[in-house]
């Protein structure tokens, strides 16, 4: 495809000074790079500004490396003035349009579903997943765990992947004959452009809570960047399906019905003006049953994944359902039928029968955080341990309500880390006591018999180990924060740790005991 081809789909309004500096120079345009590291002979290679190192200082290496033709923000000094450029306002922006020229328009042979929210996007993605599978569609999957289709698994690097990823994949989904794709839609994906060239024909919010706010300042921002799946990228005979239960909620069904989009309004609430809402629900500790009303009539659901948030999840889930057309029995069978979602209020045991029930999940927020621990409360017939902590280098506003939510339902708590990255464990730690007020600190070894209290561990392997060792075989052990993640990053360092290997290797320790 020839230079020209692709530029031809960058709006005006993103070109600095005209489309190249030599707009006669049109090489053939082989692929499309922007890491510098894997430039290939023939690619036209993108500089993106990062908050770590800019694409514009590796210019020079992918040059070298055969780079055909450049998308800069800014020339660098030096260039051969005979080397073709073009200028624009934002690179990471342009990326998207000319993708999505390069692969095609992939959205436009796909129907793609967006699943937007601060919590719940994953296990509500695995739940469209497998109702639509059940339906008998072919499906893809993008999320914050990895990307799934065609019996093709690989592991996932960012909630939405940058455009080109994101348009490549849509491609190889299309070339393997998948229908429907369901994706995770983060509010940096909007806000960043990664989704610029996609077309949803569903659109759907879980919820939003504090989150981020060291990239969107405010709420308001962060909200703002969440409504740009309504506003911009779902078609306009699309559908939404709003979860009312949210306080933003309005904000979204105005988006939605400004751009002419069917609304479906889903509830755990049963007196409130819901399209679908559940009643009689039983909650477990291995799932959960409901009664689902529908427009058409009631479903009765068996829900393997455990929790009260996962209604929530459920609800949307079936909203989907419900604006693709899915047969009810395929929504009671695709739901029932749920796989395990990683790292969500996964139990994690060996088989022992005197050993505590461990549950690892993505908690990270402080919503999600108390959604979980007040859903396993109840159902804990002794203690409910909790072990947490709070990214380094990220959202300093949470810590301390992560920690009052924390506070709230448990018994014994343990503050620790969890991805420290450059910030000092020790500074992330004091922020979080400054929510533990009321609750006695104690040394681990006296944890086990101190009642409403915490100790500090900044080290996780060895939180974990104690969290564990301390539970009785009717207490009830949570390990908060990471879930499917198989690292911790320390420094700028990404060291192999998995909350799941930890505790089951620590709940091998007691049982050897």
């Amino acid at each position: 495809m020839r230079l020209s081809e692709l530029l031809s789909s960058l709006p005006r309004e993103l070109l600095v000074d005209g489309p190249t500096r030599h707009a006669d120079i049109d090489p053939v345009i082989r692929g499309i790079a922007y890491d510098s590291r894997r430039v290939a002979a023939g690619d036209l290679f993108f500089a993106l500004p990062g908050s770590e190192v800019d694409g514009h200082d590796f210019i020079s290496s992918a040059i070298e490396l055969g780079a055909a033709a450049l998308v800069v923000e800014s020339v660098p000094e030096g260039l051969d003035p005979e080397f073709p450029v073009v200028v624009v306002r934002n690179s990471r922006i342009a990326l998207a349009p000319v993708s999505t020229r390069f692969f095609g328009n992939p959205s436009s042979e796909l129907q793609l579903i967006g699943i937007t929210g601060t919590n719940g996007k994953t296990s509500s993605s695995y739940l469209v997943e497998s109702i639509l599978r059940r339906a008998g569609r072919r499906t893809g999957l993008i999320g914050t765990v990895d990307v799934r289709f065609a019996g093709e698994r690989e592991r996932a690097v960012n909630t939405t992947p940058e455009s080109y990823e994101l348009q490549r994949t849509l491609r190889a989904m299309r070339t393997h004959d998948v229908e429907a794709v369901g994706m995770e839609v983060s509010s940096h994906g909007l806000e960043l452009g990664r989704v610029e060239g996609c077309l949803f024909s569903v659109a759907a919010i879980t919820n939003v809570t504090q989150d981020h706010l060291d990239f969107h300042q405010t709420m308001s921002d962060y909200r703002r960047s969440k409504r740009l799946l309504f506003e911009r990228f779902l078609t306009p005979d699309g559908s939404a399906v709003i979860n009312i239960d949210d306080p933003a909620h309005a904000e979204f069904e105005q988006a939605a019905g400004d751009r002419g989009a069917r609304l479906i309004r889903v509830s755990r609430d049963a007196g409130r003006d819901a399209d679908l809402y559940l009643s009689s629900v039983a909650l477990r500790i291995d799932g959960t049953s409901a009664l689902l009303h529908l427009p058409g009539g009631e479903l009765a659901l068996t829900i393997p994944l455990m929790g009260e948030f996962n209604l929530e999840n459920t609800l949307v889930a079936c909203g989907i359902a419900v604006a693709l057309d899915i047969a009810p029995d395929a929504i009671a069978e695709g739901v029932a039928l749920c796989p395990q979602v990683p790292g969500r209020v996964e139990r994690v045991a060996t088989g022992a029968s005197d050993e505590p029930t461990v549950i690892v999940d993505y908690a990270h927020t402080p919503d999600a955080i108390d959604k979980l621990l007040g859903t396993l409360r109840p159902l804990a017939e002794g203690r409910l341990i909790s072990l947490f902590g709070c990214g380094g280098d990220r959202d300093r506003g949470k810590r301390p309500m992560m920690a009052e939510a924390v506070a709230r339902h448990s018994d014994c708590i343990i503050a620790t880390s969890d991805n420290p990255r450059t910030e000092d464990p020790a500074r992330i730690l004091d922020d979080v006591e400054t929510g533990l007020t009321g609750l006695k600190r104690v040394e681990v070894d006296a944890l086990e018999s101190a009642s409403r209290s915490y100790a500090v561990i900044a080290d996780r392997r060895s939180a974990i180990e104690a969290a564990i060792a301390i539970a009785g075989p009717s207490d009830i052990v949570v390990l908060a924060g990471k879930g499917h993640e198989d690292y911790q990053i320390i420094g700028r360092d990404r060291l192999p740790f998995d909350d799941r290997v930890e505790a089951r290797r620590a709940l091998e320790a007691r049982g050897a005991k």
